[in-house]
């Protein structure tokens, strides 16, 4: 299988509309730093339906937050560009980086009861967002907060308006905030594990619901998740994080098709199949993320990983992400033995 090193980060095409350069986010401890994102580049083409998946605590929301410029002290964005339309967000104030919350980029948070104001209607918080970015009287944004509240499956939603969070249940919830998310028609709509707190019956309708609303207004999606499983019907590339690192990118047709990064294989033989009846216990993937605190020498998946563990480069020498395939194949892996037959045969 050829190998060049990946330069797709470096030279997006023309329909880039998010670029994110070698980001490095940091968390102050008492036991030093901890460095939750490294080194981090990766292009959001538009309209795209782009999966950022991984174990918690592999820094996907870290990231998400470094994006939006919504990181919290003591976590500090301390290299890397994050450029939309070409502009570096790093360099706006914070009344500019406001305007562009809401308005070109939104968020969608995996609790929406932490995400809503528990003592403010749902009416009032959608009105004042609306506002924010949209010369509208207050009648007008009323009016456009029902019609979205009914878009996204509220019943009699004019009447809702005046409800408090805790009056809708988890999945109307979450319906809320995808409509609040897509309010002032964004270019780039980020889902931060938007149904976790779901059943998996509402999972579905929620994810259908986002993707479909998504698809009219002609945005990108970035759905971060924990779940391979929901990433194959929704998305159309994929990108595979461990220890704050992306260790494979690829379309998500091939990702399941022929996974290149141990990691990655591990992650699918994980996902529970409903063409197939479970025979004993369900997969899972041994061992920890490693110690935050601790410097990674070589491969971060080595102590964990079936076929590279112990291995002197694996151990000592860290992977650099190289390009699989044919030129425009759109695949890279961070791996010192990617997709070969030592690898898929070792148990």
């Amino acid at each position: 299988m050829a190998q060049t090193p990946a330069t797709a980060a470096t030279t997006p095409p023309t329909d880039a509309l998010l670029q994110v350069r070698g980001l490095r986010t940091e968390f102050a401890t008492p036991r030093g730093k901890v460095a939750a994102v490294r080194d981090v580049s990766f292009t959001v083409h538009r309209r795209e339906r782009l999966a950022i998946v991984g174990e918690s605590g592999s820094g996907k929301s870290a990231m998400a937050m470094s994006i939006v410029g919504l990181l919290q002290p003591p976590g500090r964005v301390t290299e890397g560009e994050v450029l939309l339309d070409g502009q570096d967000l790093r360099g706006l104030t914070d009344s500019e980086m406001s305007q562009v919350r809401g308005r070109r980029i939104s968020l969608v948070f995996q609790d929406p009861m932490s995400a809503l104001d528990p003592i403010r209607s749902i009416g009032s918080q959608m009105v004042e967002g609306i506002r924010a970015h949209q010369d509208i009287t207050r009648k007008a944004a009323r009016k456009l907060a029902a019609d979205l509240l009914g878009e996204v499956g509220v019943v009699n939603a004019a009447h809702r308006l005046a409800d408090y969070p805790h009056q809708y249940s988890g999945g109307m919830r979450q319906r809320v905030l995808i409509a609040m998310a897509l309010a002032n028609s964004p270019e780039l709509v980020i889902a931060d594990e938007p149904t976790t707190a779901l059943d998996v019956t509402t999972q579905a309708q929620v994810l259908e619901l986002l993707d479909r609303l998504v698809t009219d207004r002609g945005a990108a999606l970035m759905l971060i998740t924990h779940n391979l499983g929901i990433v194959a019907g929704y998305c159309d590339s994929v990108k595979v994080m461990y220890a704050g690192q992306l260790v494979e990118e690829s379309r998500s047709r091939d990702l399941f098709s022929a996974a290149a990064h141990p990691y990655s294989r591990e992650l699918i033989k994980c996902v529970l199949r409903t063409d197939q009846v479970p025979q004993g216990r369900l997969s899972t993937i041994p061992g920890a993320l490693p110690d935050p605190t601790l410097p990674i020498t070589g491969c971060s998946f080595e102590p964990r990983c079936p076929a590279g563990r112990g291995k002197p480069d694996c151990r000592s020498r860290e992977p650099v992400l190289v390009s699989l395939g044919a030129p425009g194949a759109e695949r890279a892996t961070k791996c010192h033995f990617p997709g070969t037959e030592e690898l898929e045969d070792t148990e």
